[in-house]
């Protein structure tokens, strides 16, 4: 086994990131909203 194997393989850092940021932007909204909507429940 050679230890270079990863230059036959193409660079998915950057298809990593776009996933990561198209799943976690959503998620962020949402946990943003569910904390502002919890502090209206239990503020009055």
């Amino acid at each position: 086994m050679s230890s270079d194997s990863s230059q036959s393989q193409p660079d998915r850092r950057g298809l990593i990131a776009l996933a990561w940021l198209w799943v976690g932007a959503p998620l962020a909204y949402g946990l943003y909203e569910l904390v502002q909507k919890a502090t209206q429940l239990f503020t009055g």
